[in-house]
């Protein structure tokens, strides 16, 4: 079973809260559940935040809205994502991480079609994709290696670390896109002031409540 995990905390040290901020007239957690709507996979969804009080109202959302929430480590992402798939019993894993308002599902369908096409450990399109339009998905059996593995700090924080440090050990495939929508260097993600105003910015301005890639792409272009 496909699981998808979207690690999501109010703890932020440039931008507190901001998983609950509004984006228009939604929160930016609620943006991304609801695009997750339009995905033709069939998969289950959780919301993992922290184990913390400052995390209690990323519970209360999930309740209010019908969504699946686990509580662990605050500091200890792989841990929490780990133990989120065990409980879930997730065959495969694809994380998703709630400062992403605008992930495109069109290519995260391709890119699950192609990990399960490809044999591969761990699939992702990030290097190609808008800074926080991309995803990656891998197997419970990395994210067991990576969790029983992964000491050194970074690799606790970062859930994909151990796995891009050690290619040898995990057969990895990475989605090629469209070149319209190939430009890295379109921030689309919200981890500053600056981001989330490009963000109110997009919603604002946009033709209709799904935000394309394109279109997003268009729009940081007459953002100042």
């Amino acid at each position: 079973m496909i699981g998808i995990i979207i690690q999501a905390r109010m703890g932020s040290t440039r931008l507190p809260g901001k998983v609950l901020k509004k984006i228009g007239p939604k929160t930016l957690l609620a943006h991304i559940l609801y695009r997750l709507e339009f995905l033709k996979t069939s998969a289950t969804l959780v919301v993992a935040t922290g184990d913390s009080s400052t995390d209690n109202p990323v519970q209360r959302f999930c309740a209010e809205n019908g969504v699946r929430c686990f509580r662990g480590s605050e500091a200890n992402v792989l841990e929490r994502y780990y133990l989120c798939a065990k409980q879930y019993g997730f065959s495969d894993v694809v994380r998703m991480t709630g400062d992403n308002p605008f992930p495109d599902i069109e290519e995260l369908d391709r890119l699950i079609r192609l990990y399960k096409t490809s044999d591969a450990d761990f699939c992702h399109s990030f290097k190609s994709l808008p800074i926080g339009v991309g995803a990656e998905i891998f197997s419970i059996a990395a994210l067991a290696r990576s969790y029983r593995e992964g000491k050194a700090q970074h690799h606790v924080e970062h859930v994909d670390e151990y796995i891009l440090e050690h290619p040898e050990l995990f057969k990895t495939s990475e989605l090629e896109v469209d070149k319209t929508k190939n430009r890295p260097d379109v921030r689309l993600t919200v981890d500053t002031d600056e981001d989330y105003r490009r963000a109110c910015f997009i919603v604002g301005n946009a033709r209709g409540e799904f935000v394309s890639t394109l279109e997003a792409i268009e729009l940081c272009s007459h953002f100042a």
